[in-house]
Parts: structure tokens; sequence; C-alpha cells
């Protein structure tokens, strides 16, 4: 995607980051938290792409930068299923791109805010049927996860962070629970991690999460 931002690694690249930002918000939004975290992972790159502008139901219809349209916030929000499954190809498209490019699959790692920690979580656990190295779920929820879910061997051996603020209103802990709930009852070795914060990110969290992807991709 032309208008994805592409942060490159001091060093030659053997490890991959595709960070997806909320609902309103831009590729920008996370750079300097990509930044952040190039400072401890050198060989990384960071792939931030950016949402298209379309109108938003729960905004009044006003249009901004949007992974999918969101109908009603009850029951726990009613989405437009086929914009999601747009935006899961998009970030396929992406992943795809990292391993024609030499990265692989074990040392990519998926990230997203809010609506796009939705979107990579229907992508890595029920649209990608490859490897991946790990999922970053951040103040986000999963609306396309059913109460029992049946994964693959692959799948349950992919390593998840689920991080929320305890005082989030926007996106509530328990939606964020429930999809930690899920993928636990799975079998995914899936980690659960709250802050005292509101729908925002903090410096804690970040330096938590750069111990997690030092974990993963510094072997």
């Amino acid at each position: 995607m032309s208008d994805t931002l592409i942060l490159e690694p001091t060093h030659r690249a053997d490890a991959c980051v595709i960070w997806l930002h909320g609902l309103g918000a831009d590729r920008y939004d996370f750079l300097p938290v990509a930044e952040a975290l190039q400072e401890v992972l050198g060989t990384t790159r960071f792939v931030l792409p950016q949402a298209p502008t379309r109108a938003v139901t729960i905004n009044g219809g006003w249009a901004m930068p949007s992974w999918y349209d969101i109908l009603a916030m009850r029951p726990e929000r009613a989405i437009n299923e086929a914009q999601l499954e747009e935006s899961a190809e998009q970030v396929m498209a992406l992943v795809q791109a990292q391993i024609d490019g030499g990265i692989e699959p074990r040392r990519i790692i998926l990230a997203g805010f809010s609506q796009g920690g939705a979107v990579v979580l229907h992508t890595a656990f029920l649209r990608w049927e490859g490897e991946l190295g790990g999922v970053l779920a951040l103040s986000t929820y999963a609306p396309t996860f059913a109460d029992e879910m049946k994964l693959s061997d692959t799948k349950r051996q992919l390593p998840v962070l689920c991080l929320h603020g305890t005082f989030d209103d926007v996106v509530l802990p328990a939606m964020g629970r429930s999809a930690h709930d899920r993928l636990a009852a799975a079998g995914v070795p899936v980690e659960w991690r709250d802050y005292p914060m509101a729908h925002e990110v903090l410096p804690q969290q970040i330096r938590d999460i750069g111990t997690w992807l030092v974990e993963r991709l510094h072997n």
C-alpha cells in the first residue's frame, strides 16, 4: 500500500512489526512508539499502514480513518464485517510482502490499538493460515471471535500479549478480557496485563512491549 509508513532499522532488517492504528488516527500515530522500540530492536522493521477514510455510523456518519464501520456500540459492537475482511486482506498482503522480502514468518509480529487490534486478532487467528511470530493487542476487543474456537496447532502456538487500561471507557476492559479468555480457552499462550490508564498508551506499557518483543525476536 502506497500510504504505508515504513521505519527501517539501523541494521539489516530480519524481523518486522506491522502495527495498526485506532479509529480516527493515522499511520503516524505510533511512529514515536516504533522509534522508541527500535532502540532495543535494532534489526526490526516497523510497518505502519493507513486505514482508508470512510463514514463511521456511530460518529454521526462523519468520514475518518477507519478499518471498518461501527454501526452500533451495543451489543458488543455491531460492525461492518465486509470492511473488516477488506482490512484483513490488506494486513495479509503486508505480511506476504515481508515474507517475499526475506523475513521469516515466525519473525513477523502483528500489533494493533483499539480498532486496529480487532483487525490483527481477526487476521492472525481467523484469516492468515501460516505461521506468525506473535500478536500485540492493545486496548482492543475481538468482535469476530466465537465463544468456542477450534484452532490449528499452528494457531495454538501463537503468543499473544493483551494490554488494557483499567479506566478505559471506550473499549471496556471486559471486552478485552473476553478476547483474552476465548484465546486462552482455545489453548493459545496469551498474557493479560492491565494498567491504570484510560484509552491510551503509557510509557510503562511501551517498556513492557519492548521486553516482550525482545524475548521473541532476539533469538
